[in-house]
């Protein structure tokens, strides 16, 4: 579940191994590029931790943050 703190939407997702990590990091990279919205991420081996804020709003969580946030729960359904 993603958690709201200090400005950003945080979410830390395990997966079964890297090959899936960063498959799915591919489909969220996809749907961020067509959204011009682009996560702080990053990925150990079978974890994918993400941060959402919006850089232009003054490093803040916006509604893009929620609704990109939200099409990354749909990409792991």
């Amino acid at each position: 579940m993603w958690k709201e703190e200090n400005n950003k939407l945080l979410r830390e997702i395990t997966f079964k191994n890297f090959v899936e990590a960063f498959g799915f990091m591919t489909k969220v990279a996809i749907e961020a590029e067509k959204m011009d919205h682009h996560p702080n991420w990053s990925n150990v081996y079978n974890k994918v931790t993400i941060e959402l804020t919006t850089h232009s709003a003054g490093n803040t969580v916006t509604e893009k943050d929620r609704k990109l946030a939200s099409v990354i729960d749909a990409l792991l359904k």
